[in-house]
């Protein structure tokens, strides 16, 4: 059997169920070495995301906000905002082992280990809409990090952009997150907050992967892991202005790998 090809399939998947039961099946095949690597041809780029069939997109700025997430309302619009951010991010995972060939096995063993993550996150996620009887699909969603996959086809821009940059900032809004959640709904919201709290335990790991293969490409590239910033400001400029203003979870950066140097200029200093 072919990975890539094979790989393809679960990434058109056009329903939620599809793509999970056809990645459970990929996966321990995947485990149980039964994939050859032949590149037979070019990876594809997807002119529309997995979820189109069954997610209405609009604008961020049109995407229902969270007004009051002590209500019943609001936790469901949350809840499933960030369930639209895991599904995407099994999508993301899933295609960085599709799209960049030649590589070392472990890379791909680390990017399916992340899917595998993600779609648990997303069935966590899954059962509180239950919960609040709604489901995947009751809300308008925006593209944002499908449209960020369309602008990282390399693997360089890839590594810096997703998991560096974009995982990496949820890594510092999380416990902001999970505070907000705790002052306002208490053991109403305690579904939700155990949720985030393995999300963010377990997304440290995504982002160190992230940071372990940007610095390979950074390898095969011959630049310097210093030029992240420069890398992730080429693709959406202004990125860190007002850096100093965000809140920043220092330890769960080191732990991801970020140093010294990228924390002090993360901090605005």
């Amino acid at each position: 059997m072919n990975f890539f090809e094979n790989l393809e399939l679960i990434l058109r998947s056009s329903t939620k169920e599809q793509k999970i039961d056809r990645f459970k099946v990929f996966y321990r095949d995947f485990l149980e070495d039964r994939f050859n690597f032949e590149s037979k041809s070019e990876p594809k780029v997807f002119d529309k995301p997995s979820y189109s069939e069954f997610l209405n997109s609009v604008k961020p700025r049109d995407v229902p906000r969270r007004k009051n997430i002590a209500t019943k309302e609001g936790k469901a619009i949350l809840a499933h905002a960030i369930a639209h951010i895991e599904y995407s991010a099994i999508d993301l995972a899933l295609d960085a082992s599709y799209r960049f060939r030649d590589m070392p096995r472990e890379f791909y063993s680390d990017w399916l280990e992340v899917a595998d993550d993600e779609i648990r996150h997303f069935l966590m996620l899954e059962d509180i809409l239950t919960t609040l009887d709604c489901k995947y699909g009751d809300f308008d969603v925006h593209d944002g990090l499908f449209e960020a996959s369309c602008k990282s086809l390399a693997l360089l821009e890839r590594m810096a952009l997703i998991p560096r940059y974009m995982e990496a900032n949820g890594l510092d809004s999380n416990p902001v997150l999970i505070k907000k959640l705790s002052l306002n709904g208490g053991d109403k919201n305690q579904d939700l907050i155990e949720a985030l709290k393995v999300i963010l335990d377990e997304e440290i790991e995504h982002v160190r992967k992230g940071d372990r293969w940007f610095k390979y490409a950074c390898s095969l590239e011959k630049i310097e892991p210093s030029e992240y910033f420069n890398i992730v400001e080429s693709i959406y400029p202004n990125s860190f202005k007002n850096q100093g203003k965000k809140p920043l979870n220092i330890e769960a950066r080191i732990k991801s790998g970020f140093d010294e140097r990228e924390l002090s200029i993360l901090k605005g200093e």
